[in-house]
């Protein structure tokens, strides 16, 4: 027969990340998936332009966040 022995002494003992890591799992799959949508794709282009290449093309940063955002914009 075979017996297996904690090195450490701690293997019963109480972890707090390990209640927790669901959770981050869960939190870190939802910024992914949001990160992963048309309108947060579209958001990061848009932050990536400055005013001036705005201005030329006839826009502003407003009017396109409402554009991208539709109705959520007022939210």
């Amino acid at each position: 027969m075979a017996t297996i022995v904690s090195a450490n002494g701690k293997a019963n003992e109480f972890n707090a990340a390990m209640l927790l890591a669901p959770f981050r799992a869960l939190g870190r799959a939802m910024v992914a998936l949001a990160e992963a949508s048309p309108q947060m794709r579209a958001l990061d282009r848009l932050s990536r332009l400055n005013d001036e290449d705005l201005a030329a093309r006839g826009l502003t940063r407003e009017g396109e966040v409402r554009r991208i955002l539709g109705g959520a914009a007022a939210l």
